[in-house]
């Protein structure tokens, strides 16, 4: 196309997208999954893609690797992952066959939202502010995290929380933005404090401690309750560190 220059991606900018990769390759393997009807093996998927959605940022950053097609490769994997993926697995675990293609169309339409979701983040979020909408990384572990736990849910009651999880990406409740935290600036008390909860909550609750961590910071936006400024040392505005 006439206009645009070619460039070529340096190794820095190469390896962010390696491991991005990992994220599109546990989504692909979590629909693998659901075809061969192991839905409760796929949601784990689901959760290990999270893993690589937040080591590509890290590296990133870390190297100076960001560039644009990293940041347009890590949406694409998002939609696989987050979106896609735990829509499937939400689908077949709860909603199949539900009311003919009702149960399809309301899997199809968090599918949806969470591409909805990405495309605003692209153009509109500023590096180191609020979320605007739920995560949809945060959305997708949300619904296989019901499926982890085990819980028999009616397909009307299923339908209504991916409705509701498919408004939520879209809407503008803000949601705290932990990657405005910078190695330094986390306070050493709390955020053992955090991890000693997720630790109990694996103890005590076993396959449902995702469900409970998720829910927490689900009910956290609708209080404005900010993680990044709650857990940066001192209480400062992580933002305005940045600065």
């Amino acid at each position: 196309m006439k206009g645009k220059r070619r460039t070529s991606l340096t190794f820095r900018q190469i390896l962010p997208n390696m491991i991005t990769s990992g994220n599109i390759l546990c989504g692909m393997l979590a629909l693998v999954l659901v075809l061969h009807g192991k839905p409760g093996f796929a949601a784990w998927l689901v959760f290990m893609a999270v893993f690589f959605d937040f080591m590509d940022g890290k590296v990133a950053r870390s190297i100076g690797g960001s560039s644009a097609f990293g940041v347009e490769l890590d949406s694409l994997a998002d939609v696989v992952s987050f979106g896609v993926a735990p829509a499937l697995i939400f689908y077949s675990s709860y909603l199949r066959d539900w009311l003919g293609v009702t149960g399809a169309l309301v899997a199809a339409f968090f599918a949806l939202c969470g591409a909805l979701r990405l495309a605003r983040f692209n153009v509109q979020h500023a590096e180191g502010s609020a979320f605007q909408g739920f995560p949809i990384p945060a959305a997708g572990l949300f619904l296989a995290s019901l499926v982890m736990a085990g819980w028999k849910l009616p397909p009307a009651v299923a339908a209504v929380i991916a409705l509701f999880m498919g408004l939520l990406m879209v809407s503008n409740v803000p949601y705290g933005n932990l990657k405005g935290l910078r190695k330094g600036n986390v306070n050493r008390h709390k955020s053992l404090f955090l991890l000693g909860l997720i630790l109990t909550f694996i103890a005590f609750l076993k396959n449902a401690a995702p469900l409970a961590s998720i829910s927490i910071y689900l009910v956290s936006g609708f209080l404005r309750f900010d993680w990044a400024n709650w857990l940066s040392r001192d209480g400062e505005d992580v933002a305005e560190q940045d600065l």
